[in-house]
């Protein structure tokens, strides 16, 4: 039995391909996966060796890999023929030009496309809503199998991951994102409210959960930096001691460290610092409360889903440009995050506009301190997203026997 899938960024490869890739082979341990990284701006490079190290009997492709396939040449490792595509991140292209070369049945995770959706064998939705969306873009309602979000599975799996010894439990996690502009940028900014937090609470444990998409190096670069001059952040530096890694202040006396298993982390704490995107759902998922931030001091940096993101790269006008379309989008939308948005109220506590790390700073310790507010969204947030639990089960069970039909 044979599957092969695309996959993209940090988020799709932890969210969604981790945990349907155990389900897959918890319930099918001779299935033969075959991953295909495919092209992302967004994409960090890193995701290709961490599916290689999760799943070593997997077959796993660069972008580079896949490109050379799709354009028809033949690639060392791959496959002849498959039972099955899944699209499962990236452009629907990719998934499309895999299956041509592939055969197989193909089969989509969330998306589709009119030009796709009559050829999909069975398309996997999210929600009711999904469902809904799918049903709009062509796809036959005998065709859609609701499972859940995947991401959250993903979720669960991350938060069981072991922490180290040192780690100090109920404090503040910051979690940065794994994007490059993010990486740059965010670094140095939650750095510095950071700074302004441990002069205020000095006995407040907190941490940075750094994505493992993200170097060390990136990010002793980005604190040496210290981030676009309108985010108003200081510079730091990277601190090594043994198998120990810390963000400090140039004395190196006022210092964070850095985790690895940024969920796990998170879990064991009383609150997250983060930005919008899939991580809101996860610590949803988990139960942790959270502050989002959106800040537009450099909103021209931001990325926006769709060619619009490449709007800065216009000589001259572009980064105007861009700056007013990512100003316009914000204003549109009460809620910024998932939680937010299904949920219909503010779970998630978020911050707009152009911020500083102060008040960023404030906005943490007061919520903080607000242990009846943490307590009620612990809550209520768990209970949204309860029903999506086992997600990869309901999707690897489904796949594996309509790909036995294929055999």
């Amino acid at each position: 039995m044979r599957l092969a899938l695309t996959v993209n960024g940090p988020g799709e490869t932890a969210g969604w391909a981790r945990p349907l890739a155990n389900a897959l082979y918890r319930r099918e341990p001779k299935i033969e996966i075959y991953a295909f990284l495919v092209p992302d701006d967004f994409a960090t490079g890193y995701e290709a060796p961490m599916l290689r190290a999760l799943f070593p009997q997997a077959h796993v492709f660069e972008p580079s890999q896949y490109l050379a396939l799709a354009l028809g040449r033949s690639l060392e490792g791959a496959p002849d023929r498959v039972d099955g595509v899944l699209y499962l991140g990236g452009d629907l292209m990719h998934a499309a030009r895999l299956q041509s070369r592939l055969r197989g049945k193909a089969f989509a995770y969330k998306f589709s496309r009119a030009r796709y959706a009559r050829g999909l064998a069975r398309a996997f939705a999210v929600d009711d809503a999904n469902v809904d969306q799918l049903k709009a873009w062509g796809v036959p309602s005998d065709r859609i199998d609701r499972v859940g979000n995947l991401a959250i599975d993903g979720a669960i799996e991350q938060a069981k991951e072991p922490l180290p010894s040192w780690f100090e439990r109920g404090g503040l996690t910051i979690l940065p994102g794994s994007r490059p502009y993010e990486v740059e940028h965010m670094i140095p900014f939650f750095f510095t409210a950071a700074l302004r937090m441990r002069a205020e609470r000095p006995s407040l444990p907190i941490s940075f959960g750094i994505s493992p998409f993200t170097s060390l190096e990136a990010v002793q670069k980005a604190i040496e930096a210290g981030g676009d001059p309108r985010v108003w952040s200081k510079k730091g530096r990277l601190v090594r001691e043994g198998e120990r890694t810390w963000i400090a202040d140039a004395s190196g006396e006022r210092r964070f460290p850095v985790v690895r298993e940024s969920l796990a982390a998170a879990a064991a704490g009383g609150l997250a610092l983060t930005l919008p995107g899939t991580k809101c759902i996860e610590l949803a998922a988990l139960g942790v409360p959270t502050i989002a931030i959106t800040p537009l001091n450099a909103a021209e940096l931001i990325a926006i889903n769709g060619p619009l993101t490449y709007l800065n790269r216009i000589p001259w006008l572009g980064a105007t440009l861009k700056r007013a379309v990512a100003v316009k989008i914000s204003k549109r939308f009460r809620f910024h995050t998932q939680p937010n948005i299904d949920a219909g109220e503010e779970l998630v506590r978020e911050l707009h506009g152009t911020l500083t790390p102060g008040r960023v700073a404030r906005a943490v310790l007061a919520t903080y301190d607000d242990e009846a507010w943490r307590e009620r969204v612990a809550l209520r947030m768990k209970g949204l997203y309860s029903g999506h639990a086992g997600a990869a089960q309901r999707l690897a069970e489904s796949l594996i026997a309509m790909l036995r039909e294929q055999e």
